[in-house]
């Protein structure tokens, strides 16, 4: 790795910017990512990461293919939560057509026993939108205040929190003022989210985090 490479691996990004694997250089969701504005690095020692994003976050992508396999993602999952150190972790997961009869499963093992933050995604697509939301989201603040890393971290759980169903941007803010972190509003109650956000968004939110997980419906 280069002296420069070393510096922006182990540092903050700049604004609008990520820090790539060399395998994506000619993927749909590199294209979309350029497309959507993102300025893109590339990097081939990025260690188990297929991705750096501002906000010292680390993104690892598992797709259809790994998935159906078998269980060898739960080897680089276990690498990439012990590598991360004191960096964010955040998992893409591909859920499919094909990919749905595993999920369950593998989202109790990303949430629970790994306490990793996971977002399931439809394709490549979908991941560069995502991506994008978050690193412009990055950008909206005074570029001339330094910010924290408490700040920068508050904007990706706030991506993360939209997508939530039934939760937009209010909600999420509401939620986030309550319940400043995706654990905090996973272990919340029903009663406690009611209070917050109303009925009907509080059972969503709650079928969002132990629904599935724990019934694997």
């Amino acid at each position: 790795m280069d002296p420069k490479a070393a510096v922006l691996v182990n540092s903050d990004l700049p604004y609008g910017h990520i820090l790539c694997h060399e395998k994506w250089r000619t993927s749909s969701l590199l294209q979309g990512l350029k497309d959507g504005g993102v300025k893109i690095l590339f990097e081939k020692e990025l260690g188990v990461a297929d991705f750096h994003l501002p906000s010292k976050t680390k993104l690892l992508y598992v797709s259809e293919c790994d998935i159906i396999a078998g269980n060898g993602y739960k080897r680089k999952l276990v690498r990439f939560r012990n590598a991360s150190s004191s960096f964010q972790e955040l998992v893409l997961v591909e859920r499919t057509r094909l990919s749905e009869q595993y999920f369950s499963a593998l989202q109790r093992f990303v949430v629970f026993d790994l306490g990793l933050s996971l977002l399931p995604v439809s394709g490549q697509t979908e991941a560069s939108q995502l991506i994008s939301q978050i690193v412009h989201g990055e950008g909206r603040e005074n570029p001339f205040r330094r910010k924290t890393s408490g700040r920068l971290l508050d904007s990706l759980t706030l991506t993360l929190v939209q997508q939530i169903p039934g939760v937009g941007r209010v909600k999420a803010l509401t939620l986030m003022q309550n319940f400043p972190s995706l654990k905090k509003i996973s272990n919340a109650s029903p009663a406690e989210l009611e209070a917050v956000v109303g009925e009907g968004s509080a059972q969503q939110i709650h079928s969002f985090f132990h629904v599935n997980l724990l019934t694997g419906t």
